[in-house]
């Protein structure tokens, strides 16, 4: 039987990663910032797609590393699987994705990326990837449009000018953020507190595939 090892992780085209994403991501959707797509194959078929790209808000969220440069990092804005990888399976395909980046972009620093912890979990995967947890916050970002009942981040609504946006209602939960740090030495230029995994219960802020804990 197949197991974590036996995943191949390699690049592949976006047309083939957004197809997937678009029928395995709790969203739906892709982010158009996505640049970078990794597959993840198992007895010759795709199970697995992870994203990077450039974060929507770059300038704000270089900030938060002291000392990185404009095109020194990235962020991973979709990551999708279907059922049929073993356990394990995502952590592990990061990782290679992780270190095939570090690789072939030496210039790539850290990597940061969201949860959301109200649709989806509270990032279970990126704890056991070695990111570190630098953000829990009250959702205030995905709203739901009143007049179609689509699920919508502000930054989206805000370029779509949509200027009734911040009265829509945002989703119950909360947004995690992770970073991980493949230069090592990046993380001592980190400008926010890194935060506890344990702070996520005492928040409150625990899911698990859409489910509150």
């Amino acid at each position: 039987m197949a197991g974590v090892k036996d995943i191949e992780v390699k690049v592949i085209p976006s047309k083939i990663a957004n197809s997937f994403i678009q029928k395995h991501h709790y969203s739906g959707k892709v982010v158009p910032n996505s640049s970078l797509h990794f597959g993840a194959f198992l007895d010759g078929k795709l199970h697995g797609v992870m994203s990077y790209g450039a974060s929507i808000n770059k300038k704000g969220t270089m900030n938060l590393v002291a000392g990185t440069g404009w095109n020194e990092f990235l962020e991973l804005n979709r990551m999708a699987f279907d059922d049929y990888l073993p356990k394990n399976s995502e952590s592990r395909c990061i990782g290679v994705s992780l270190r095939l980046i570090k690789k072939n972009a030496p210039h790539i620093k850290w990597v940061i990326s969201f949860a959301d912890g109200t649709q989806c979990g509270d990032g279970a995967i990126y704890r056991a990837s070695n990111f570190v947890l630098t953000d829990i916050r009250k959702n205030d970002a995905l709203r739901i449009n009143p007049e179609t009942g689509e699920k919508v981040h502000t930054i989206t609504a805000y370029h779509a000018m949509n200027k009734d946006f911040k009265n829509w209602k945002p989703l119950d939960g909360y947004q995690l953020r992770y970073i991980y740090f493949i230069d090592k030495d990046m993380r001592k230029n980190l400008t926010v507190p890194e935060i506890p995994f344990s702070e996520i219960a005492k928040q409150g802020a625990t899911m698990y595939k859409g489910v509150k804990k």
